[in-house]
């Protein structure tokens, strides 16, 4: 096939949902002398805008049917995208029908994925939004991309309008051929869109566990490095995804984001979200350093740093609150902080905390909605991928057992339900001391349960005593426990469930201390 480099842009068809620069590049097109076929919404748009275009039905000949589900799906439509520019046999047959050429299709696609993300919207609102015409000319077009120019986004449209101002309202092949690439890659997420929708619903009311599996994932941004300077690496963003996520964050200041910040505010976000009260978090490595709730988001960040301010130099922090000026008076006295995570910034607070230039403050309002129920999550390995529930739901009080003698105080209770919620965002294995709604002591990451005790304990020092103890799994012998107990601690929660449950409860009623059961477990690798 021999494809021709310029082609000169006579006649196109513009159809659009969204409408973002439509008037601009209609007005550059007709001052290119370019004839406008269009739809509905947009050919009302170009006429209010004094565009002069036609309607598709005059074009066709035949009339919108079906409420407009049939309007595009025309032969005189597509046999004008499609015809082979350089095939006889293809120009004769279109002028005998005489029908005419299209060389430039505009088209971008019904808000599917937005309609599926609104809460009211109703499943009838949701099917109809699933478009037909649309992808249908897209892909036409695409295909046919050596004779036909395929613009299915409005950030495409200044180079459009650029190309044919340079070219005397031509378009040239490789031009041609990457807006093919885009509408194909357009065309595919929309797909796995609407297949998503089919697979999961919003409810999760269909197969959790399906035989097939699509995602799709668009380049939200290149990065600097990967994990280390020698890596590269890049973010993604799932379209899909309705929940709070880092890739709807806006920067509201600092340098721009690293591989590892973008890892380590996920695993910060994932635990600000488990929280109701004013709450802050401080991470290193996806590691909790410090976690606190407070009367105010002040006395929650302030406490969270004390329980280890040595590890907090180049952390990442998050906030579940607006930050107000006396949280941002004490962010802005730590020494030196990566990121920081919040729904918002009071404007003082943003003043101020814009003085130090390379800090990162990132602002996600949908941290106030909570977590989103339901969740699934995976993780990647070499050749697929693991898929799981989401490690979700609160322990409630009444659903704890009570196995020793002594019984936990109500505030060792409050501390206790406080410490289950962290050391479920603590890298297994895991141990987490608290103290009045504060980490003072986190072990994590170990080999063995009583390594991960006694770093706990070192790091606590005398704030262990009175202090209660959460471990992410059960104890498989009393060692573990017996290095917190010997240090103060006065309450423990735990899993339960081992062989060595006698040992570790006689270990405990000997000194005196209470201990709980959940009989959840909480690793995380």
């Amino acid at each position: 096939m021999i494809m021709t480099d310029l082609i000169k842009i006579k006649r196109a068809l513009v159809s659009v949902s969204d409408k973002t620069g439509l008037l601009e590049l209609a007005q550059a097109l007709s001052d290119s002398g370019v004839e406008i076929i269009s739809t509905g919404g947009t050919l009302a748009a170009l006429k209010k805008g004094g565009i002069q275009a036609i309607s598709v039905s005059t074009f066709t000949g035949e009339p919108e049917i079906l409420g407009g589900r049939v309007k595009t799906l025309h032969p005189k439509i597509h046999a004008g995208i499609l015809y082979r520019r350089d095939n006889k046999e293809d120009i004769e047959e279109l002028a005998h029908h005489e029908y005419k050429p299209i060389d430039m299709v505009v088209v971008n696609l019904y808000p599917f994925e937005k309609t599926v993300g609104n809460p009211i919207a109703t499943e009838e609102e949701i099917i109809e939004n699933i478009d037909i015409g649309g992808p249908s000319m897209i892909r036409a077009a695409a295909k046919n991309f050596e004779g036909v120019a395929v613009v299915s986004s409005p950030q495409d449209y200044s180079d459009v309008m650029g190309e044919m101002d340079k070219n005397d309202g031509a378009l040239g092949l490789n031009f041609r051929r990457n807006l093919a690439g885009k509408a194909f890659s357009l065309t595919n997420t929309y797909d796995k869109a609407v297949s998503h929708y089919f697979q999961f619903g919003r409810e999760k009311e269909i197969e959790q566990f399906p035989n097939q599996l699509d995602f799709s994932f668009n380049l939200k941004s290149t990065l600097r490095y990967g994990e280390n300077p020698h890596q590269q690496g890049a973010f993604y963003q799932d379209k899909n995804y309705h929940g709070a996520t880092l890739s709807r964050a806006e920067i509201l200041a600092g340098k721009e984001l690293s591989y590892n910040n973008i890892a380590d505010m996920d695993a910060c976000l994932d635990m600000v979200l488990d929280f109701k009260e004013p709450f802050a978090c401080i991470l290193k490595h996806a590691n909790p350093c410090g976690a606190a709730a407070g009367k105010t988001l002040a006395e929650a960040y302030e406490n969270a740093l004390a329980s280890d301010p040595l590890s907090a130099f180049g952390s990442i922090i998050g906030l579940n609150r607006v930050i107000d000026i006396d949280t941002a008076k004490l962010l802005n006295e730590t020494q030196f902080i990566e990121c920081i995570l919040a729904p918002g910034y009071a404007p003082e607070a943003l003043e101020l905390m814009k003085k130090k230039k390379t800090r990162r403050l990132l602002a996600l309002p949908e941290i106030l909605s909570g977590r989103t129920p339901g969740e699934m999550v995976f993780k990647y390995i070499r050749g697929g991928i693991l898929y799981q529930t989401a490690d979700e739901g609160e322990l409630l009080e009444s659903s704890l057992q009570l196995i020793t003698t002594k019984k936990p105080t109500k505030d060792e209770i409050k501390s206790l339900l406080f410490a289950w919620k962290v050391v479920k965002h603590t890298k297994s294995n895991a141990i987490v001391i608290v103290k009045n709604l504060a980490t003072v002591g986190i072990g994590m990451g170990q080999t063995s349960r009583v390594d991960a005790s006694a770093l706990a304990v070192k790091r606590a020092g005398d704030r262990a005593k009175g202090a209660v103890l959460a471990s992410d799994a059960f104890f498989p012998m009393p060692d573990g426990a017996e290095v917190a107990l010997q240090a103060g601690v006065t309450a423990i929660i735990q899993p339960g469930g081992s062989k060595g449950d006698p040992e570790v409860i006689e270990a405990v009623e000997k000194a005196s201390a209470a201990m709980v059961f959940t009989g959840i477990r909480h690793f995380k690798h």
